[in-house]
C-alpha cells in the first residue's frame, strides 16, 4: 500500500507540474504584457510595476520566472482579477465550494440511480427491461446538458412551480458564510429558520444536480451492466449455481460486490466530464460557482482569473481521481502490487 501511495503521489506531483507549466505559459500566449497577465495588476505606477517585476524575476531567464511564479502559487497568490480587482484566491474560495457541492450531489445521484439500473439490465439481459434501460441510457447520453436544463426549467419551474429555476437560496434567508459550503453554513448558523433554509437549499440544488448527473448516470448504467454480465459469466458464479444457491443470493452476495470493483475506478475517470457539465449548468441555473465564474472570466478576458480557475478545477478533479484509485485498491487488494501504474 505504501508503494501504491508513493506512485499516486508521484503521479500527482508530475500532473501538477505539467499543469503549472501550462498555466504559466498562458501568460505569454495571451495578448498583452506577460507580467500583467501573471499578476492581473495594470495601470500602476512605475515603482509598483518594478517591484512586481522583481518578485516575478522578469529580468531573468524563463526558468527563474517559472519558479518565481510557482513560489507565488504555493504562497496562495494567484494574482488579482482584472475584472473585479479582488485577489483570485479570494474569489476561488468564494465560488469553488458551490461547485464542489453541486458536483458531489450530482455524482451521488448518478451513482445511486445508475448502478442499480445497470445491474437490473444485466440480470434481465436481452429482455424487455434490459432494452428499455439501454434505450433510456442512450437517450439520456444524447441529450445536450443546456437543452435538458432548459426543459427542466420549463416543466418543473415555470409550468409546475415545483422547484426554483435559479440561484442557491431564497433571498429571505441570510446565511453567514463560514466554510463556503452552503449546506454546512446553514447548519452552523444561529438563525431560527435554518431548517427551512436547509430545505430551501435542497429545493434549489435538485434541478441543477439532476441535469449534471444525467450523462454520468447513463455511463454508469452501461458500465454496471457490462461489469455484472462479466461477473455472471465467471466460473465462481457457475460453481455457486451448481451448489444450488438461489439467483438472488448469488446476485446480492457475489454479483454486486464483484461488479462494483471494476466500476469504482471509472468514477474518477468520468468526474472530469461531470465538472465540465457542471460549468454549463451553473450558467443556466445562475449557480454562483467556480464554473460560471470561470466562463464569465473567459468572456471578460480576465486572464489571471482563467489561470487560477484552471489550476483550481484541474487540481480538484485530479484529487477526486486519486481518491477513486485509493477506494479501488481498498476493495481490490490485488491492484496494490502491480508493478506498473495504469
Amino acid at each position: 500500500m505504501l508503494i501504491f501511495t508513493l506512485r499516486r503521489l508521484n503521479l500527482l506531483f508530475f500532473t501538477l507540474l505539467i499543469l503549472s507549466i501550462v498555466s504559466f505559459s498562458l501568460s505569454y500566449f495571451f495578448p498583452g504584457d506577460a507580467l500583467v497577465n501573471l499578476t492581473g495588476v495594470a495601470n500602476n505606477d512605475e515603482k509598483q510595476l518594478a517591484d512586481l517585476a522583481q518578485i516575478y524575476k522578469m529580468d531573468q531567464s524563463i526558468f527563474h520566472q517559472y519558479f518565481a511564479y510557482i513560489e507565488q502559487i504555493f504562497s496562495g497568490n494567484f494574482g488579482v482579477s482584472m475584472a473585479s480587482g479582488e485577489p483570485v484566491s479570494k474569489e476561488l474560495l468564494r465560488y469553488l465550494p458551490a461547485t464542489i457541492e453541486l458536483c458531489l450531489v450530482s455524482l451521488f445521484i448518478a451513482m445511486i440511480f445508475g448502478f442499480p439500473l445497470g445491474f437490473v439490465a444485466a440480470i434481465f439481459h436481452k429482455k424487455t427491461i434490459d432494452k428499455a434501460i439501454l434505450s433510456f441510457a442512450m437517450l439520456g447520453y444524447s441529450i445536450p446538458v443546456f437543452w435538458l436544463a432548459l426543459i427542466f426549467i420549463l416543466i418543473f419551474s415555470i409550468t409546475l412551480s415545483w422547484f426554483p429555476s435559479s440561484g442557491q437560496l431564497n433571498l429571505l434567508f441570510e446565511i453567514e458564510s463560514v466554510t463556503g459550503f452552503l449546506f454546512i453554513d446553514i447548519l452552523l448558523s444561529d438563525t431560527p429558520y435554518k431548517y427551512q433554509a436547509f430545505q430551501d437549499a435542497l429545493m434549489h440544488i435538485i434541478l441543477p444536480s439532476i441535469t449534471v448527473a444525467m450523462a454520468p448516470m447513463t455511463i454508469f448504467i452501461r458500465l454496471a451492466r457490462t461489469s455484472m454480465l462479466e461477473v455472471l459469466e465467471s466460473n465462481y458464479i457457475k460453481a455457486a449455481k451448481a451448489k444450488g444457491l438461489s439467483q438472488a443470493h448469488i446476485i446480492l452476495h457475489h454479483g454486486i460486490r464483484n461488479s462494483l470493483v471494476s466500476i469504482v475506478r471509472q468514477i474518477g475517470l468520468h468526474f472530469a466530464n461531470l465538472v465540465t457539465m457542471a460549468m454549463i449548468a451553473e450558467v443556466i441555473f445562475d449557480w454562483h460557482g467556480a464554473g460560471s465564474w470561470l466562463i464569465e472570466s473567459i468572456f471578460q478576458r480576465d486572464y489571471t482569473a482563467i489561470q487560477g480557475g484552471l489550476i483550481a478545477l484541474a487540481t480538484f478533479t485530479f484529487i477526486i481521481n486519486i481518491l477513486a484509485d485509493f477506494i479501488y485498491v481498498a476493495i481490490n487488494p490485488l491492484q496494490r502490487h502491480k508493478k506498473h501504474g495504469s
